[in-house]
């Protein structure tokens, strides 16, 4: 039988690995999405890689081949990772601070030069921000809730 505690620690273990299942599925459409003309404006104009790809994600974020695979891998790395809480959280985490650099290094970069490979724009540099902050906060959040719950049970 199953203590109060420790079936809240097998919870709060769950919902950060659910998170980052779901995290890894939304990168994975994403990915997916960014290869679909019509899904994907300015189709004709997806470059390998660099600033001077013209086509943009649902009209608003500009993507290329490899912004596209980078959002593929990234999405694999969730699916994985939710098979256990500690890689969810590790990848909740890690993967939020590689979004907030990912951020910053938009804010600094000339978007028109070579500097801007992936490529980056106004609206990717948000998105960035908000889902560093959010899986950072989700993987601090839910991870601790599970460490305090299994110290306890």
């Amino acid at each position: 039988m199953t203590t109060h505690h420790a079936h809240h620690a097998r919870t709060a273990g769950a919902d950060v690995q659910k998170v980052a299942m779901a995290a890894g599925v939304v990168f994975l459409v994403v990915g997916v999405l960014g290869c679909i003309p019509g899904v994907t404006t300015g189709y004709e104009d997806l470059a390998l890689a660099g600033h001077e790809s013209g086509a943009e994600l649902l009209g608003i974020f500009q993507v290329s081949v490899l912004h596209n695979l980078v959002h593929l891998l990234f999405g694999i790395a969730g699916v994985v990772a939710a098979r256990t809480w500690s890689a969810s959280r590790g990848y909740l985490v890690g993967g939020g601070l590689a979004y907030l650099v990912l951020w910053v290094y938009g804010q600094v970069i000339d978007h028109g030069t070579d500097a801007n490979f992936l490529p980056l724009d106004e609206a990717d540099n948000w998105l960035h921000l908000v889902l560093g902050l959010g899986m950072v906060g989700l993987g601090l959040a839910l991870g601790r809730r599970h460490e305090d719950r299994t110290r306890k049970g």
